[in-house]
């Protein structure tokens, strides 16, 4: 069986620029998850001290603190500001991005609506710099029953399917008077959907790495099971199956903007233990 490596996948600038920041400020603590991998915010905690706390009530007067690659509430952002004496923003930019043009549009009297996840900490943190009747929706279905205004502006959470974003567009476009819409999806996750997208066509296995919370990896794993059925997210190489790797061709490889190179190269490893194993069947 061969094993082929998507062209673009694992991690981004964003996160390499937060891993970078973590490691250079040890003992730091970050507001929430730092990036979605458990493994990698383990081997932070462990060999430089940066631990997570759920909220800022676990910030006390003083300490240092990080802004997660998500961002935050622009509320929680000035009281952190006020509590802790050195806060290091480890804000993505593409992230940053989506939160100014929600503010700015809002002062002009536009209607903001993201398309996202409500849940997730990237659009909970864009939401809080809009006008208070924006909105959230998950698909261009959700557009139907929207309370929308005639003035409306469409951002997306960065890590989302460009297509499903050109989606909710053409549904707004019937429904507003003046829609300004702003592509707020990063370049790696459009070019790492893609790589994945042209691997899968061609494998017949796909393993996706990536933390199982992770929005961007498990849109990849999403993609995957497009084209490959036989399509696996893992976390690490240690839910590997062997079984999953009978009678196979070729296995594709793609993986999360959070997920280190490390993390890609032990599941690797893994897998050629399985081609070394049936060698000796």
């Amino acid at each position: 069986m061969k094993v082929k490596l998507a062209e673009s996948c694992g991690f981004c600038f964003g996160v390499k620029r937060a891993i970078r920041l973590a490691e250079n400020n040890s003992g730091a603590i970050v507001i929430g998850e730092l990036i979605h991998n458990r493994r990698e915010i383990e081997r932070l905690d462990k060999n430089f001290g940066v631990r997570s706390a759920e909220s800022l009530d676990g910030i006390k007067r003083g300490d240092r603190a990080i802004i997660r690659t998500h961002g935050i509430e622009k509320e929680a952002r000035a009281e952190l500001l006020a509590i802790a004496a050195d806060v290091i923003d480890a804000t993505c930019p593409y992230v940053t991005k989506p939160q100014k043009i929600a503010e700015s549009t809002s002062e002009e009297g536009y209607q903001t609506v993201i398309f996202g996840d409500k849940k997730h900490p990237e659009v909970k943190g864009v939401l809080s710099y809009a006008s208070k009747d924006a909105i959230v929706v998950a698909n261009a279905g959700e557009i139907q029953g929207a309370a929308l205004r005639d003035r409306v502006a469409l951002i997306s959470q960065t890590t989302k399917s460009i297509a499903a974003f050109g989606e909710v567009a053409a549904a707004l476009i019937a429904k507003t008077s003046e829609l300004r819409v702003f592509n707020t999806i990063c370049n790696a996750t459009y070019d790492n959907q893609e790589a994945t997208r042209k691997l899968a066509k061609e494998a017949d296995i796909m393993i996706v790495i990536g933390g199982k919370n992770s929005s961007n990896t498990k849109q990849l794993h999403a993609i995957a099971l497009q084209y490959c059925a036989d399509s696996y997210l893992i976390e690490s190489g240690e839910e590997l199956r062997r079984e999953w790797f009978a009678d196979k061709r070729l296995c594709g490889i793609s993986a999360g903007a959070s997920t280190p190179d490390w993390i890609i190269e032990e599941a690797t490893k893994a897998i050629g233990a399985f081609e070394l194993l049936a060698g000796l069947d």
